[in-house]
């Protein structure tokens, strides 16, 4: 299992992972809301094509918190192999969004072992540290998802 950040620059992140498991199951996570949910969301819809939409809903942990939302469109899907997003987050007074492009290659290294490589491009971070949050969160959603794989 292997970690990678890279800040390639002040609009792109690119993370990669190495996970025990199946290619195949590994794009199914990313795609299937029930498994979304196991990893990713609280709810989850997605569309599984080119061109289909997608929500993740994640519930606030304390009182008087908003809930977290994102959606988007499915802009790439080859099957297996790659997913690209729109990630649309509108804040809580849905006067403003963060939007970003979500790229997602999936290689299949052996049977039961995949690499993902994920690039988020397009956001302009406002400062070292929100760009670092970025980055941490990416990375703990893959931890996520690699428990749940593995």
């Amino acid at each position: 299992m292997s970690n990678g950040m890279e800040a390639d620059s002040e609009s792109q992140i690119t993370l990669t992972r190495t996970i025990a498991a199946h290619v195949s199951d590994v794009f199914a996570a990313w795609t299937d809301p029930a498994l979304i949910e196991q990893w990713e969301a609280d709810e989850a819809e997605f569309d599984a094509f080119e061109g289909g939409q997608y929500r993740f809903v994640t519930f606030a942990e304390d009182e008087g918190e908003e809930d977290h939302e994102v959606s988007g469109e499915v802009l790439t899907y080859v099957e297996d192999e790659r997913l690209v997003l729109s990630w649309i987050h509108k804040d809580e007074d849905e006067e403003s969004e963060l939007i970003f492009v979500l790229d997602i290659v999936f290689k299949a290294i052996a049977d039961d072992s995949t690499s993902i490589m994920l690039t988020e491009r397009g956001l302009p971070h406002a400062d070292a540290q929100t760009r670092i949050f970025s980055m941490e969160a990416w990375s703990a959603a893959l931890e996520e998802l690699a428990e749940l794989m593995e």
